[in-house]
């Protein structure tokens, strides 16, 4: 079945799909994917919903994570995503591209694209990745406005407010910027960088309110499977940028195999076939959609 034929998925607004999902008492597992493919091949490895980073949009662009790319952009990969593998996505909205205005529009616009949930965070441009040093926080006020901007524009979109400010406010200020955030309109809570169980369980004993946990590689956070993340209280997690570095080391070693040893004949065994990739993009579903609708409009001729 193809994405082309009539209401193929839930005609549920993802919003709402999104919210069941963490009715449930299992902890909701998205990994991150970057483009579309990613998108077919989380989906057919059993996720149920997908995450989509700003890191990850900007590092295929070629782009650095400071804040430079915009809603358009990041439309173009929602859709891609939404559309491919017919899951809940939850998209990092950075700091929402502006001011208040700017994050209704944002949210208007992300929704309009296929999203599920958005997740707004308290820094000021040019933002970093959570778990850089040196990040340089919005106030508290001027991000519960921006949340209260969220929830009065959005239709469906799950709202999440992520706060960098554990690392400079400690666990107090962390804790009652969550509580502002909740009480402008937020769903849920995204606490980003903490950097031990001991934190991730006085966060979660402080805040009555879904929770999101970022298992990113490489940053302050040890590393914790989802079934830890549920034991200290959190509801979702998230892998952002896993898929992508795991796709750009593997690019990087085939472009040196080929310049290395002239041809791609060392690298096969690494590859995804043909018929793997085909059948993981629908590629046949499609051939034979076209061929029915050849076959449907094709005239009879009779004798004479």
């Amino acid at each position: 079945m193809t994405y082309l034929e009539g209401d193929n998925f839930c005609s549920q607004p993802p919003g709402e799909r999104f919210r069941a999902l963490l009715e449930r008492k299992a902890i909701l597992q998205m990994p991150g994917a970057h483009n579309g493919l990613a998108a077919a091949q989380a989906r057919d490895a059993g996720f149920e919903a997908l995450y989509l980073s700003g890191a990850a949009m900007s590092a295929s662009m070629g782009l650095p994570d400071l804040g430079v790319i915009t809603v358009d952009e990041v439309c173009f990969f929602i859709r891609q995503i939404a559309r491919t593998s017919g899951l809940p996505v939850l998209v990092d909205g950075d700091t929402g591209y502006g001011e208040a205005l700017n994050v209704m529009h944002m949210v208007r616009a992300f929704e309009d694209a296929g999203a599920a949930a958005v997740h707004i965070e308290d820094q000021l441009l040019p933002k970093k990745c959570g778990h850089l040093n040196d990040k340089k926080l919005a106030s508290a006020d001027d991000m519960a406005a921006k949340i209260a901007a969220a929830r009065r524009a959005r239709r469906h979109l799950y709202i999440i407010a992520r706060t960098d400010a554990a690392a400079s406010e400690g666990m107090d200020g962390a804790v009652a910027r969550a509580k502002k955030y909740l009480a402008a309109g937020a769903d849920a809570i995204f606490p980003e960088a903490l950097v031990n169980e001991a934190m991730f369980r006085e966060f979660a004993r402080a805040i009555d309110a879904p929770l999101l946990a970022n298992m990113t590689e490489f940053g302050r956070t040890p590393f914790f499977t989802a079934p830890q993340f549920e034991d200290m209280g959190y509801a979702m997690v998230i892998w952002p940028v896993s898929a992508l570095r795991v796709t750009g080391k593997a690019q990087r070693d085939l472009y040196a195999a080929i310049r290395r040893d002239g041809g791609t004949q060392n690298k096969v065994a690494d590859m995804m076939t043909r018929a793997e990739l085909y059948e993981t993009i629908g590629y046949h579903d499609y051939e034979a959609l076209d061929a029915s609708i050849v076959k449907s409009i094709a005239p009879v001729i009779t004798g004479g």
